[in-house]
């Protein structure tokens, strides 16, 4: 392929990535974003493998490669459940990381690669290099600590050392402190030892960085290393001369940065605050601090009287959350949704758009089920809604609904917006038992006098609503 060729290929795909993300921003054309996406991405492979910077001679070892990479995204895909996309794409965040390090690494001792270029140019190249490795190693080592966190493998809790504000900013100092002495090298010898002293800071800061920061602010941090992967993908893209790797890696930083401001600014946060860390307990056991624990009674209901309050409100406002998902009960939600419209029941179902341990993916798994895109609506959309609704069903959620972000101010969660389904006339959470959310904090909606908790796997207790229901 000649050169002129490649770089109108990869003009194209850029077109197509483009394309992909205007698609992705809407539920109805986020199938044919995708498609374009990929279709960009084939193109773009194709132009690089068989461009004129790759010789016959690597055709083996890149096929290998290619293969393997396949393969384990196939298996990925048929097999990764939807409760651990977040986990994965924290995973594959890492993998952007670790190639950035890696090529960084093989630019640097490779001989051929800076061999026509001397003074400001070849100082320009080292920058590119070091801020490559620097990125990338802070992405992978962020990127694996977030899996861990998400995965349950590590646990949500925020560590807080000592100082550690002081900490970064001295860790700041001495990677400044190596790049000088990395540009002033002599020898690629001479520089390897301030390149890996860098790397190693790097890694540490991208796991302390990640570690101190809760549960509840997991979504933001995994957009944020979206962001960096791709600052890193630019980098290297630089490094390598190659145009179609600096704009994609420039889209996807650009993106991510835009996506977690966006993200910060409907929880109320402040980025830097998520950065410093510090939100958010264990999930899975109540707070043991973060102000006053509710105080009252919760009252059971069965399916059957579930059923009969559904089959006789006007309003219903169905709240689906991480429960949901891992019950894989969104089918059984769809039938008992598509019964009581053909009823004269109006349906809707409202959506945070941040919080929780699944942003987004709520949205999907509805999708999925066939549920109309039209009655699919966010929180600002419908919380005006809830004084008018007759019942509010939250299946499996619990932070998106947890009434403590308007009432406590010490709460870990205050600030938040959430979905205010106190505020009908009755509200009925569905949940296997009394433990808090991903957050880790208690939730005084269960104590409402309005509010009834449906125990209970959600999948099994929405059959059993559904059976009520035909009766």
């Amino acid at each position: 392929m000649s050169e002129s060729l490649a770089t109108v290929s990869y003009l194209g795909a850029t077109i197509l990535f483009i394309l992909c993300l205007g698609g992705l921003s809407n539920p109805e054309t986020s199938r044919r974003g995708n498609l374009y996406g990929i279709v960009g991405m084939t193109i773009a492979v194709l132009a690089t493998v068989f461009g004129p910077h790759v010789s016959s001679t690597g055709y083996a070892w890149i096929i290998a490669a290619m293969v393997v990479g396949a393969s384990i995204g196939v298996y990925a895909a048929r097999t990764v459940q939807m409760t651990q996309m977040p986990e994965l794409v924290a995973l594959m965040h890492s993998m952007v990381g670790l190639a950035a390090m890696l090529v960084g690494f093989a630019n640097y001792i490779d001989p051929a690669a800076s061999a026509q270029m001397s003074g400001v140019e070849k100082t320009i190249h080292e920058v590119e290099i070091y801020l490559g490795i620097l990125i990338g190693a802070v992405t992978f080592s962020g990127s694996v600590i977030a899996f861990g966190k998400l995965s349950g493998k590590i646990s949500g809790n925020p560590l807080l050392l000592p100082a550690r504000h002081w900490i970064n900013l001295a860790g700041l100092l001495i990677v400044i402190y190596f790049g000088r002495e990395f540009l002033n090298a002599h020898s690629i010898s001479d520089g390897m030892t301030p390149l890996v002293v860098m790397t190693v800071i790097a890694l540490l800061f991208g796991i302390h960085m990640v570690m101190a920061i809760g549960g509840a602010d997991m979504p933001v941090v995994v957009s944020m290393l979206n962001s960096y992967s791709g600052w890193a993908a630019a980098a290297t893209g630089f490094m390598l001369s190659n145009d179609l790797l600096i704009v994609t890696g420039a889209l996807v930083g650009s993106s991510g940065a835009i996506l977690s401001y966006i993200m910060c600014a409907a929880m109320n946060r402040h980025f830097i605050s998520v950065i410093a860390g510090g939100f958010g307990t264990t999930g899975g056991t109540p707070a043991a601090a973060g102000g006053a624990q509710p105080a009252g009674e919760v009252v059971p209901i069965i399916a059957s009287d579930t059923a009969e309050l559904l089959r006789d409100a006007k309003n219903v406002i169905i709240v689906p959350g991480y429960g949901m998902a891992v019950a894989q009960a969104q089918h059984t939600v769809y039938e008992i949704t598509r019964l009581l419209r053909e009823k004269g029941v109006n349906v809707r179902f409202g959506i945070h758009p941040v919080a929780g341990r699944m942003p987004g993916h709520m949205n999907v798994l509805l999708a999925e089920a066939k549920v109309p895109y039209d009655i699919v609506q966010e929180m600002d959309e419908l919380n005006d809604d809830f004084p008018q609704t007759d019942v509010a069903m939250i299946i499996g959620a619990n932070d998106i609904v947890n009434p403590a972000a308007q009432d406590d101010p010490s709460s870990p969660i205050a600030g938040m917006p959430v979905l205010e389904v106190w505020k009908a006339k009755t509200s009925i959470v569905m949940k296997r038992s009394m433990a808090s959310g991903y957050a880790g904090v208690d939730n005084p909606l269960f104590y409402k006098d309005n509010n009834r908790m449906l125990f209970g796997d959600a999948k099994k207790m929405l059959d059993e609503v559904l059976v009520a229901l035909k009766s």
